[in-house]
């Protein structure tokens, strides 16, 4: 009984220890979005993002075919909704995937390569707590096709060729400003208006 009585008290005090210690960090350096994770902070997310995905998913393979119709769909939605923080090249290096904490990861790289088929589709379904990654899906098998295709996209941004990553320029959502410039160019284009 003493022996689980010390043991418990030592366990409090290192606990008590380690939230002081963190306290102590946030008190002098604050809680900038600017900063780069530690490397204790990157690993306990790996850790609780890999055990925040269902065991049945992570074992899951795409039930989908990478047909070239199928990576089109892909490679058009991921411009759409997702090069806004990952970049058409899923490197990341967008104003928002450098601002957010932790950053968007560059998804060419073997962090996010050597994820299974499953746990792709479940971070795309499920998004991550504590993260800029949202959820996605409904609940429901609607957008699973969708949400399937695009783990076969990931899985070739490190291949993606010049005029895939041209082609997926004009997919890009696009601002007022560009809008009204594309708008103005089309109605030039069909002598609707005259040059300025």
């Amino acid at each position: 009984m003493k022996r689980a009585s010390l043991w418990l008290s030592g366990f409090l005090l290192a606990l008590l220890a380690a939230a002081g210690a963190a306290a102590f960090v946030v008190v002098r350096h604050g809680v900038s979005a600017r900063d780069e994770p530690t490397r204790l902070e990157a690993f306990l997310a790996r850790q609780l993002r890999r055990l925040a995905i269902p065991s049945g998913l992570r074992t899951r393979t795409n039930p989908v075919p990478p047909t070239p119709d199928a990576l089109a769909r892909a490679r058009a939605h991921f411009a759409d909704h997702c090069a806004s923080c990952h970049g058409n090249d899923g490197k990341g290096r967008t104003a928002l995937g450098r601002n957010l904490y932790p950053k968007a990861p560059d998804m060419t790289l073997p962090a996010t390569q050597g994820l299974s088929d499953g746990e792709l589709y479940a971070i795309i379904e499920n998004g991550v707590r504590l993260t800029g990654m949202p959820a996605w899906g409904r609940p429901g098998p609607e957008d699973d096709a969708e949400t399937w295709e695009l783990v076969h996209f990931i899985r070739r941004l490190p291949s993606l060729t010049a005029a895939e990553l041209e082609e997926m320029k004009d997919q890009n959502p696009k601002t007022r400003r560009e809008l009204e410039e594309d708008e103005e160019i089309r109605r030039f284009l069909n002598g609707e208006d005259s040059p300025r």
